[in-house]
């Protein structure tokens, strides 16, 4: 073969592979213009680049910062769908968390000589792998945010022309997780200085209410001083009388206190809440105080502010409990607050007529999260939901069902079982109910039991 016809091979070889490139970046800026969920952009994305290379399946795997490992989170074909989630750690016992770990493209022609390949992870969805390339992510400034990996070419060997084009995809799919993770912040920014500012306007708002109620429990105070006063120093009045007096006012008596203490209680977690709603959008998770506690107790509050809320609603609120229920080392108003959050939303989501009950035990026995926990359920007869909703509550691709909604209570709830070192699981049938039940251990592993409190 003559150098003339070899470079003519070559150059029709290079023009082949941009225009590879080309039609497959077209393809995702086509994408961009028609999809706007950066679910849709990066599945489009990955399709787009098993479709160039001439790949069988492909997955998009992503590094948690908070779980510290690295999560399957697209996965294409959608036959694959359940290796979605998937958990691998971020070094050399996989080939993905090598490459995460190296930033560097790798090549692999048969990937049953390679030590690092997890065979498992195939055999999940019936799957073999036999050749591979994958891929790192990395954002602008060069940190590593994942990897891409694309699976059995269909024809030959994945080469350096391969790799030519995925560089590009991988780019454009790290570039679609650099611009969601930017607007993100940019939302978050004008999210938190917008609850500042309501924040700032409801401690405007409730100082009057606290100052009235401190207010009215003194001139109550006087007021019934007076009265018992000036009945005692008339003898002479009629019993009857007396007696009719005294009934209106002792019922007055035994109820102001609990209605003041309400009052400020009530005017106090309304300060609270924003703050906790503000912290919680910015990522801030307050540090729990563990003290054995009452639990009982911090829910029987609970039933007692949203007992109104479930009256308008002609939803029953209960709490039940057994009389010899240990107290548990819990931050107060952390567990209030994810008790709160639970029954809260469950009211709405109950027809008239139902119910939203509190159900607290122990189990002293065994270990945790099978035993020694304090189990608390909030079982409703709602509506329920479907398979795909349950399955991502208290994940970070929870989302509200409810209009208006922000899921920021999912996020409070899932925010306090983590400091807890709790469990959260969730059981729902459609047009049956829902039943979320919380383990809390009775014994704190890492630190000595903290004193009961009173």
């Amino acid at each position: 073969m003559s150098a003339d016809t070899t470079d003519t091979a070559e150059l029709g070889r290079r023009v082949d592979l941009l225009q590879r490139q080309i039609n497959a970046v077209h393809s995702i800026a086509s994408a961009f213009s028609s999809k706007i969920e950066l679910d849709d952009l990066l599945h489009e994305t990955l399709r787009v680049s098993l479709q160039t290379v001439g790949a069988g399946a492909g997955s998009i795997i992503l590094y948690d910062r908070e779980k510290k490992k690295l999560v399957f989170r697209y996965v294409v074909p959608e036959g694959s769908a359940k290796l979605v989630g998937l958990e691998l750690e971020p070094d050399g016992s996989s080939i993905a968390g090598s490459v995460f770990k190296a930033g560097e493209f790798r090549i692999s022609a048969d990937v049953t000589k390679e030590k690092q390949h997890r065979s498992d992870v195939g055999e999940r969805i019936g799957h073999v792998t036999h050749n591979m390339v994958t891929a790192p992510l990395k954002s602008r400034d060069g940190a590593p945010v994942g990897v891409m990996q694309v699976l059995n070419k269909h024809e030959g060997m994945f080469g350096e022309e391969d790799c030519e084009v995925l560089e590009i995809l991988s780019a454009l799919a790290a570039t679609i997780l650099e611009n969601a993770r930017l607007a993100e912040e940019a939302k978050l920014a004008v999210v938190v200085n917008l609850l500042g500012d309501i924040s700032h306007d409801i401690k405007n708002m409730v100082t009057p209410v606290q100052t009235c109620a401190q207010t009215l429990d003194m001139m109550f105070e006087e007021t019934f001083t007076d009265l018992d006063g000036a009945l005692a120093g008339h003898p002479d009045l009629p019993a009857d009388a007396v007696q009719g007096v005294n009934s209106s006012v002792e019922m007055l008596r035994e109820f102001y206190p609990d209605a003041i203490e309400m009052l400020l209680d009530g005017s106090a977690q309304v300060q609270d809440r924003v703050r906790e709603i503000a912290d919680c959008v910015k990522g801030i998770v307050a540090q729990p105080t563990f003290e054995m506690q009452d639990v009982a107790a911090i829910a029987a509050k609970v039933i007692q502010a949203l007992n109104l809320v479930g009256e308008k609603a002609d939803v029953t609120v209960a709490l039940e409990t057994p009389d010899d229920l240990p107290p548990a080392p819990v931050d107060q108003k952390q567990l209030y607050n994810a008790i709160y959050n639970l029954v809260n939303n469950a009211i709405p989501e109950t027809p008239a007529g139902g119910s939203v009950t509190t159900r607290l035990s122990a189990i002293p026995e065994g270990e945790f999260p099978e035993g020694r926990c304090l189990v608390v359920q909030v079982v409703d007869t709602g509506r329920g939901m479907p398979e795909e909703v349950r399955a991502k509550l208290f994940t970070d691709d929870a989302v509200s069902t409810k209009p208006g909604g922000t899921g920021l209570g999912t996020r409070i709830v899932r925010n306090v079982v983590d400091s807890h070192g709790a469990t959260i699981t969730v059981e729902s049938v459609q047009d049956v109910g829902s039943t979320f039940t919380i383990r809390l251990p009775l014994e704190r592993p890492d630190a000595a039991q903290p004193a009961a409190t009173s």
